[in-house]
């Protein structure tokens, strides 16, 4: 969903950078103070904590909300949740995902933060560039299978009931065809199985569509 500062001012927003090979996460996280951990942390490589990527998701999305008033950080500790099956790496890209569209960190910046490279470029693919339409950026995360992973339970959060609700009837029907017509483009692209592990998680509403669509 769309964010804002809680004074109502947009976030700083700084484009994404550099080019994203492909290839799947690593486990590892980003150093910082520990912090709650969303669930019990996977393995990960020595000094490097799932907590201290949430520390930094944080930080970097303090003061900014959703389009419901919720701070942001929950929706993409959300993300992360529905992620688990998938492995730390693939968390630490869920708590992410949004910092370089959203905030004044750059890859650089996580990468100098001692991040997996290979999160790092998770997070990039999913990241809007400038110029390129939303069906655009989804048809090409749709093609990389750890994006796509991380986008579908992105969108499956954005689709939650509970949050759209709450918006106005326009703009919760707009994005209800946003979304759906992301979710056919995505989830053809990965196992059936795989997708339900994210849904069954984060929004176990959907498996009715999933079903359907098999």
């Amino acid at each position: 969903m769309h964010r804002t500062m809680a004074d109502g001012t947009p976030p700083d927003r700084t484009p994404p950078n550099g080019a994203l090979p492909d290839r799947a996460p690593a486990d590892g996280a980003l150093p910082g103070p520990p912090v709650p951990v969303l669930t019990p942390p996977g393995p990960t490589l020595p000094g490097l904590t799932l907590a201290g990527v949430d520390a930094i998701a944080a930080e970097a999305h303090a003061g900014q909300v959703d389009r419901i008033g919720v701070p942001y950080v929950e929706h993409v500790r959300a993300v992360a949740r529905g992620l688990a099956p998938f492995g730390t790496g693939m968390q630490m890209a869920g708590l992410l995902h949004d910092v370089l569209e959203d905030t004044a960190l750059r890859a650089s910046d996580l990468r100098a933060a001692g991040g997996p490279a290979a999160v790092v470029d998770v997070v990039e693919r999913v990241s809007n560039r400038a110029g390129e339409s939303y069906q655009d950026m989804v048809r090409s995360v749709a093609g990389h299978h750890s994006a796509c992973l991380l986008k579908i339970a992105d969108n499956a959060h954005n689709s939650d009931p509970a949050r759209t609700a709450q918006l106005p009837p326009e703009q919760r029907a707009r994005l209800a065809v946003k979304y759906a017509d992301a979710r056919a483009l995505l989830w053809p692209a990965v196992a059936a199985e795989d997708v339900a592990a994210i849904l069954r998680t984060v929004n176990p509403g959907l498996l009715a569509e999933l079903e359907a669509r098999r």
